[in-house]
């Protein structure tokens, strides 16, 4: 059985194989170093113990687990406050309108300017999941079990919630939003400048990049037609949130210049759907199959289940559900539907 629990320092060596095996800038805000990666689960485990440094924000890292094997095969991760207090940059596309009255002409340029209105805004991150399992059933557990995470715990996050898909990367590793933008003005690859931000302090991006507006038509072609797409191995993960109710908005990725999706918290999908309710044992694996969550904190576990709700609105789910929730009889879960 899979399930979704918090992260601990004992998964740190199985979620580095997972790290090091993406492709294709398929992570980038999942450390590749053991010592980065044990802080941020160190990090994670203060948050859901109520022990984070003073002043700290929350972070919380969670993975996907076979119950049977102890396997890890994928992470999934929220961060309460976007930049986790330093600046979360980002591009915000705008238009200027060039004008000349004596030559009767004008002209609407897509312009790129340096923000970071998005900072402290919830932010869904981390996810990364082992090749196999992309087009499974488990692919929206990991994914969604953030949903559930947040409807259980809804005062620790905002009223916005932001997501970053990863942009247009080719197989040789060139990125044409990078290369014909950032690579001028940081003198580095992608991967180091990539790995540098989510290691290190946010502040060398505003001391190297532009701090004025960026003419999209002075861009490379290729750079151009990549500004705001998804990668096509993130397709399934887009169409995902789409369903949860995110939208692209006008903020792009600083590096690769992939879209920024956006969505108004309670009206995600998962919240709106999921209900409060009691658990009960069945010995019958029928039912609706619904994503069901227990506990508070370290204690949460979210995973897939048969479902048959009772007339007292109470729900019977198969023991063997019991023992992955780690819960008993008259145990207070939230159900949601796929």
């Amino acid at each position: 059985m899979w399930r979704v629990r918090p992260a601990k320092l004992d998964d740190l060596q199985q979620i580095l194989d997972i790290a090091g095996a993406q492709t294709a800038r398929l992570s980038s805000t999942l450390p590749k170093t053991e010592e980065t990666l044990a802080r941020k689960i160190q990090h994670a485990r203060d948050s859901l113990a109520d022990n984070a440094p003073e002043g700290t924000p929350r972070r919380f890292l969670f993975v996907l687990e076979n119950t049977d094997t102890g396997e890890i095969a994928g992470t999934a991760g929220i961060d309460s406050r976007a930049g986790n207090g330093q600046p979360f940059y980002n591009y915000r596309r705008d238009y200027l309108i060039h004008a000349s009255h004596e030559l009767n002409v004008s002209r609407r340029v897509e312009v790129l300017y340096p923000s970071h209105a998005l900072t402290d805004l919830t932010l869904l991150c981390s996810f990364t999941l082992r090749e196999q399992h992309r087009n499974t059933q488990v692919f929206e557990l990991l994914s969604r079990a953030r949903m559930m995470f947040i409807a259980s715990h809804r005062e620790w996050f905002t009223n916005r919630t932001v997501v970053e898909i990863q942009g247009i990367q080719h197989e040789n590793g060139s990125v044409p939003f990078w290369d014909s933008l950032g690579r001028h003005f940081f003198n580095m690859d992608f991967e180091t400048a990539d790995q540098y931000s989510g290691q290190l302090s946010k502040t060398f991006i505003a001391e190297l990049m532009p701090p004025n507006p960026v003419y999209v038509t002075l861009l490379s072609t290729e750079a151009q037609e990549a500004l705001g797409q998804p990668h096509p191995l993130t397709e399934p993960n887009y169409q995902l949130l789409q369903r949860e109710g995110f939208q692209p908005g006008c903020y792009v990725d600083i590096f690769d210049g992939g879209p920024v999706m956006e969505v108004r918290t309670d009206s995600l999908r998962t919240l709106v759907t999921s209900q409060p309710k009691t658990l009960h044992g069945s010995h019958q694996d029928d039912g609706e199959t619904c994503l069901i969550s227990v506990g508070e904190g370290e204690h949460f576990r979210c995973l897939l289940t048969p479902v048959a709700e009772t007339l007292a609105d109470d729900v019977k789910v198969p023991v063997s559900t019991w023992h992955g929730l780690e819960s008993s009889a008259g145990d207070p879960v939230r159900i949601s539907p796929l």
